[in-house]
C-alpha cells in the first residue's frame, strides 16, 4: 500500500468532483499538487499545497480554496480530520486503521512493499569510468558506490537499468602507462633501470604487467623500434589494469553489465567520431570558425586559428566547442559525443554520468552535446562527486595518484570492510565533501551511521528471537487482528508506522532525484526512531515490545517490528549493504 499515492488519487478524485482541476481554458496542470508528510508530524499525517498550487489559475483566495478542498477531503474514507494552516496549506489526520492496513500490507508482500512497478524506458548509469593506469583509489570509490547505489535504486523503482564503465583506452595516458610497463618490463630482464622518470607512473602495480611481458616474449621487446612494441605493451597493460580494476570494484560489490572502450569508436576502418561529426554537420551543427580568447591569461597552447566547431550555444552552452586539434586529432570532447550517442543509439532515453567534482565545468558542453545528437529524445543527468578526505583519528591520511603511494580503494575495504564503505560513501549528497575517518566508521555507538542502522536490524531480529523463545514461534505468524492500527497508539509506535508508511514514497523520490543518498538518511531516521521506542520499554515496561499477558497487543507490536526488519533490510539491499541478523 503506497499511502501517499493512494491519498493523492483521492486529492485528484476530489478536485474533479469541485471541478477544481480545470477552468474554462482546459484542465490544470496538477503536477505541482503534493501529498507529502508535514514538516511537524503534530500538524497530521498528511499535507497538501493544492489551494496555493491552483489559487492563482482559479482566480480564488487559498484560504477559500482551502475551505472547499478541506469539506471535500472529511468525506475520503480514512480521513478522521482536514485543516487549514496559515495561507492555504491543507494538513490531515488519518484513522489509526489506515496504518493498520498499511502493516498488514508490509507483512502480506515484504519483498515488493516499496519497490517499484516496470516503467517504461531505459536507463544507463555510467560510473567510475577511471583511467586504466592503476588501481583504483578512494576518489573512484564514491564514484563507484554512488553510481552503484543509484543504479539499483532505480532498479528497485521499477527502471530498466544498464550499469555501464567506459574506459578510457585511446588517450595519451595509455602510451605513458605503456613507456612506465615498458621500464618494468626491462627491470623484470635484469635491468637496473635507477629512478623512474618524472611523468611515468611510478607504482609497484606496474611490476607484474613487466613479468608478464618478460614470461610472454623473453628478451625479444627489446630488439623492437618503440613503434612496434608501443601497441603490444599498451594492450597488454591496459588488460592487466582492467583485471586489476574489476578485483578492486568486485571487493567494493561492484559489477558493472557493460564495458565500453573508447578506442572502440575509431577501430581499423570504421571512425565512429568521424561518422558523428559529419552527421552532425549535415544537420548544420558544425562550422568552421574562430573562438575568443578564453579571459584571463591565456593558456600557453592557445591558439587564435580557424577550427571545427560544435554549436553547443544553440544548446545552452556558454561558447561553441572545438572538435578537431590542430594536427587534425579529434579533441576528447569529439571522442565523448560519440561515445553518448552511441547510448542514444541503443535505445537508453536517460543517461546518468557519474563524474568527479573536477569535471563540473564540463557538464553544460556535455548535456548540449546529447540534446543535439538525440534531437532532444534523450536526458543527460550529471551526478558530480566531490571529494573524500581520509582521516585516522582525525588526522589526515595522505594519497597522490602519480606518486605511487596512495590510499587504494582495496586498502580502505580492507581496513574497515565493505559495508562501512559503501553506506558511509553514500551517508552524505554526492555533491557535498565527505570525511572519511577509519576510527569513526569502525567504532560501535550511535555515532556511527551505518553500525546505527545494522544494529536496528539486528535489534529487529532479537526482539523476534526473544518472542519466539518466551511465547512460542506461533506468535511470529498470529495474523493481526482487524485492529492492529488502534492497538498500537502509543505515540512512538504512531511514529514508526508513519515512517513505514513513507518509504514507497521515498523511494519514488529519490528514484526521480537521482539521488541514493535519501536511503540512507531515511533508513537512519527508521532505525532512531525504533531505537528510542526500545529505549523507551527499558524505563516503561508498558511500552514493551512483548507482553506476556496481552498476546493480541504483542502480535501487533512484533509485526511492527517485523515490518521494520523488513524495511531497513530493503533499504539496505538498495545500497549493497548487509543486514545482519546479530552485532559481533
Amino acid at each position: 500500500m503506497h499511502l501517499f499515492a493512494h491519498y493523492s488519487d483521492a486529492l485528484k478524485a476530489v478536485l474533479g468532483e469541485q471541478g477544481l482541476d480545470r477552468t474554462a481554458e482546459g484542465p490544470l496542470d496538477l503536477s505541482r499538487v503534493t501529498v507529502e508528510p508535514p514538516r511537524d508530524a503534530s500538524h497530521g499525517d498528511l499535507a497538501t499545497n493544492a489551494a496555493m498550487v491552483l489559487a492563482k489559475p482559479l482566480g480564488r483566495k487559498p484560504r477559500d480554496l482551502a475551505e472547499e478542498i478541506v469539506a471535500a477531503l472529511k468525506a475520503v474514507p480514512g480521513v478522521a480530520s482536514a485543516e487549514i494552516a496559515g495561507p492555504g496549506f491543507i494538513n490531515l489526520r488519518l484513522d489509526a486503521e489506515v496504518y493498520g492496513r498499511v502493516l498488514a500490507a508490509i507483512l502480506a508482500a515484504p519483498d515488493a512493499y516499496g519497490r517499484g512497478a516496470e516503467k517504461p524506458g531505459r536507463v544507463n548509469v555510467e560510473y567510475v569510468s577511471a583511467n586504466p593506469t592503476g588501481p583504483m583509489h578512494v576518489g573512484h570509490c564514491r564514484g563507484a558506490v554512488v553510481g552503484d547505489a543509484l543504479a539499483s535504486l532505480l532498479a528497485y523503482a521499477g527502471f530498466d537499468v544498464t550499469r555501464e564503465y567506459y574506459i578510457n583506452d585511446a588517450g595519451a595516458q595509455v602510451d605513458v602507462l605503456a613507456r612506465s610497463a615498458f621500464l618494468r618490463y626491462r627491470e623484470a630482464l635484469g635491468e637496473d633501470i635507477g629512478a623512474i622518470p618524472e611523468g611515468f607512473y611510478p607504482g609497484d602495480y606496474l611490476k607484474p604487467v613487466g613479468e608478464a611481458l618478460k614470461a610472454a616474449h623473453g628478451a625479444a621487446l627489446l630488439e623492437k623500434d618503440e613503434a612496434e612494441w608501443l601497441p603490444l605493451v599498451r594492450q597488454t597493460a591496459i588488460d592487466r589494469m582492467m583485471a586489476m580494476i574489476r578485483e578492486d570494484l568486485a571487493a567494493l560489490n561492484v559489477v558493472h553489465d557493460v564495458f565500453f572502450s573508447e578506442k572502440s569508436l575509431q577501430n581499423g576502418e570504421t571512425d565512429r567520431v568521424g561518422a558523428m561529426i559529419a552527421e552532425l554537420r549535415q544537420r548544420g551543427l558544425i562550422y568552421e570558425g574562430t573562438l575568443p580568447p578564453p579571459k584571463g591569461q591565456l593558456p600557453e597552447d592557445w591558439e587564435d586559428r580557424e577550427q571545427t566547431l560544435f554549436r553547443a550555444t544553440d544548446y545552452g552552452d556558454d561558447v561553441d566547442r572545438p572538435l578537431m586539434k590542430s594536427d587534425g586529432s579529434y579533441t576528447y570532447f569529439a571522442s565523448d559525443i560519440a561515445y553518448h550517442a552511441d547510448k542514444v543509439a541503443r535505445g537508453f532515453g536517460t543517461l546518468i554520468d557519474v563524474w568527479g567534482a573536477d569535471h563540473g565545468g564540463y557538464v553544460k558542453r556535455m548535456s548540449a552535446a546529447v540534446e543535439a545528437v538525440s534531437n532532444g529524445s534523450a536526458v543527460l543527468d550529471v551526478k558530480l562527486c566531490q571529494l573524500v578526505k581520509l582521516l585516522n583519528k582525525g588526522e589526515p591520511v595522505r594519497m597522490g595518484k602519480r606518486s605511487g603511494n596512495f590510499v587504494t580503494l582495496r586498502d580502505v575495504v580492507d581496513e574497515v570492510g565493505v559495508d562501512a564503505v559503501r553506506f558511509m560513501m553514500i551517508f552524505r549528497k554526492n555533491d557535498a565533501s565527505l570525511d572519511f575517518d577509519f576510527a569513526k566508521v569502525t567504532e560501535q555507538s550511535k555515532d556511527n551511521a551505518v553500525f546505527y542502522v545494522q544494529y536496528g536490524h539486528a535489534r529487529c531480529a532479537s526482539i523476534l528471537r526473544n518472542a519466539g523463545a518466551e511465547m512460542g514461534q506461533e506468535i511470529l505468524a498470529e495474523p493481526l487482528s482487524a485492529g492492529a492500527g488502534t492497538l498500537l497508539a502509543d505515540e512512538g509506535e504512531a511514529a514508526l508506522l508513519r515512517k513505514l508508511a513513507e518509504w514507497p514514497r521515498l523511494v519514488d523520490a529519490a528514484a526521480e532525484a537521482h539521488e541514493p543518498h535519501r536511503i540512507a538518511f531515511y533508513l537512519h531516521e527508521l532505525a532512531s526512531t525504533l531505537h528510542a521506542q526500545w529505549n523507551r520499554g527499558k524505563d516503561l515496561p508498558e511500552l514493551r515490545f512483548i507482553k506476556h499477558d496481552d498476546r493480541g497487543l504483542t502480535a501487533a507490536r512484533l509485526g511492527l517490528v517485523r515490518a521494520v526488519k523488513s524495511v531497513l533490510a530493503a533499504g539496505l539491499g538498495v545500497l549493497g549493504v548487509s543486514a545482519p541478523e546479530e552485532m559481533r
